[in-house]
């Protein structure tokens, strides 16, 4: 197994490169005050003038100006090619939940990669913040203080089923296969509460909802997060 690089009994907020502002940023910092970098997303950091815990990748974007900027001892090189520098960086933090700005958006092919990462790690509780939506794995269980017509879809990566609770059509019974039945652009009615029998189902809400999200995945019991998936790489970081 990879060790990890970084530690927090808090919520961690991991920064990439793709589209994302300081406002962005400073809203996954209010929740989660330590700050990591994917490779080239430390630019942003850097910009912002955030400290960064450390910066993880094989530094293929991290451009010497910024990497000057940055403690030697902070920056830590993942050498694999065989996975996304989000890959490489969320593997590497342990923390309750991890909030990842600068993942979506611009390329499309980079969108897809980060959603497949959040289904293979799902013991890495993690929350993509989009420009007006939110992205993540669906734990066992998830209650949401949703309002009256917000939209929450529920995309599978894998065969998997659940049940919910506040949804205008509730997903109770339904066989979800991304070659088959999906279940976007669901509606609710008021508070969700969702769950599911397998670490497979992908939910979008309202980005409004990032805070309270945060807050559940970070005080989830033991009994309420998926355990590991076996381990693809065993690389050994060097700093």
């Amino acid at each position: 197994m990879s060790a990890r690089i970084v530690h927090s009994l808090e919520p961690v907020t991991l920064v990439g490169g793709g589209e994302a502002d300081l406002d962005d940023l400073r809203a996954a910092l209010s929740l989660a005050p330590t700050c990591v970098a994917a490779d080239g997303g430390a630019a942003l950091a850097v910009a912002g003038d955030v400290e960064l815990a450390a910066v993880i990748g094989d530094f293929d974007s991290l451009a010497p100006g910024v990497a000057a900027q940055i403690p030697q001892d902070r920056q830590w090189h993942v050498a694999e090619q065989d996975s996304t520098d989000f890959d490489k960086a969320l593997r590497h933090i342990a923390a309750p939940v991890v909030v990842a700005v600068g993942f979506t958006g611009a390329r499309l092919d980079h969108q897809l990669a980060a959603l497949h990462t959040l289904a293979f790690h799902p013991d890495r509780p993690c929350i993509l913040l989009g420009r007006d939506e939110i992205t993540l794995l669906c734990p066992p269980i998830l209650s949401v203080p949703c309002a009256a017509g917000d939209v929450v879809s529920v995309f599978p990566m894998g065969k998997v089923s659940g049940r919910s609770e506040g949804l205008e059509w509730p997903i109770n019974g339904l066989a979800f296969d991304p070659m088959a039945k999906i279940g976007t652009s669901n509606r609710a009615l008021g508070p969700v509460t969702l769950e599911m029998d397998a670490p497979g189902a992908l939910v979008i809400l309202p980005r409004r909802l990032l805070g309270a999200v945060t807050r559940a995945l970070a005080s989830a019991r033991p009994s309420a997060r998926w355990t590991a998936r076996a381990a693809r790489y065993k690389d050994q970081p060097q700093s």
